[in-house]
């Protein structure tokens, strides 16, 4: 019989298995960097829809309120609430039957259409008649407007001069002259602005620098959080809050049944 012919089987030699292992690493490379950028488109959405959230409204309503920061905070409640006035000199009768407090931001586009709009209108039908009180109190959202903290202060200085609500007034008119402003530049407006309504403009510059009413301004924001308040405007009228820049009517109805009780 013939002899069998051995079978030749050649050995994967090792420059063959280093290329078969470095394809495997570079898919795995591969998968890991795909994994990565999936991970990171992920968490890039999940950024950008907590900022929009945090620039536009912590109650669910994202056409009229800018919102705080501390969001998941206090829960905002369904019934009245003791709300202080605060230490800034009331608009109107101190004798009125009712009470209207709003929580805002020299800084806030909201705000300023809640100045520009309903607040007009509260103050000539209700204010003026001695219907209603209306109190101011300080709610800077410094995270995503870095001037209102210095525009809060630079209001106080203004009511050390004894004119708080011209410069309330003069800083939601000129809003948009100094809310991208650094904060030099603002201040400078700031100083202007006193200088324009007769006060002495160094004289709030100086307070402003030092911070001297930071704390007060502070102590406003503090209040506001312990009683719900999560974004600007918020506004109370005998407790019962109005969230945003709500059309006048809206106030006007809540105004009404206060006034008849």
């Amino acid at each position: 019989m013939p002899a069998r012919k051995a079978i030749s089987r050649k050995r994967p030699s090792f420059k063959f298995l280093t290329s078969i292992v470095n394809r495997i690493l570079k898919l795995n490379i591969v998968y890991l960097l795909g994994s990565l950028l999936i991970l990171a488109s992920f968490l890039i959405g999940v950024l950008i829809t907590k900022v929009t959230y945090l620039e536009q409204n912590g109650s669910g309503d994202i056409s009229n309120t800018d919102a705080a920061v501390e969001v998941g905070g206090p829960q905002v409640p369904t019934g009245p609430v003791d709300v202080s006035t605060g230490h800034l000199p009331l608009l109107g009768s101190k004798d009125a039957k009712v009470t209207v407090i709003e929580f805002s931001d020299f800084q806030c586009p909201f705000c300023k259409t809640l100045f520009d709009d309903s607040l007009s209108q509260i103050k000539k039908d209700y204010v003026d008649s001695g219907k209603v009180k209306f109190a101011y109190r300080h709610f800077p959202l410094t995270s995503i407007h870095p001037n209102a903290q210095k525009a809060a202060e630079a209001s106080e200085c203004a009511n050390d001069q004894d004119n708080f609500w011209g410069y309330h007034d003069i800083l939601f008119t000129n809003q948009a002259e100094w809310e991208t402003l650094s904060a030099d530049a603002a201040l400078a407006k700031f100083v202007e602005y006193a200088n324009g309504l007769g006060l002495n403009g160094a004289e709030l510059s100086s307070c402003v620098t030092s911070g001297k009413f930071a704390d007060q301004v502070n102590k406003d924001t503090s209040d506001g959080e312990a009683i719900g308040v999560d974004g600007t405007p918020a506004t109370f009228v005998n407790g019962i809050r109005i969230s945003g820049a709500v059309p006048y009517a809206q106030f006007k109805e809540e105004i009404d049944k206060a006034l008849a009780k």
